[in-house]
């Protein structure tokens, strides 16, 4: 399973441990992905998304449906159809 945001894209960078005494070793900092369910009242059905908490507070603001149309606006493909 990637550790991918369906919405937002976010994916995991790379980056160093550093020890107290400065050594450095390769490390993976993962986004804060969640499994959740959105109901679309629009659309009258259930989607479940895997998505990062900034989406989820996004969503919480806008909308659901309005975030997808944002998304829609700017060329993001989400596999939801809002037609």
């Amino acid at each position: 399973m990637s550790r991918v945001c369906e919405l937002t894209g976010k994916r995991p960078i790379t980056g160093n441990h550093v020890s107290h005494s400065n050594r450095k070793t390769k490390r993976r900092f993962l986004p804060n992905l969640h499994k959740k369910r959105f109901y679309i009242p629009e659309l009258d059905k259930w989607v479940t998304l895997k998505v990062s908490t900034t989406a989820i507070r996004t969503i919480n603001k806008l909308g659901i449906y309005d975030y997808l149309k944002k998304l829609e606006k700017k060329g993001v493909k989400t596999g939801i159809k809002l037609s």
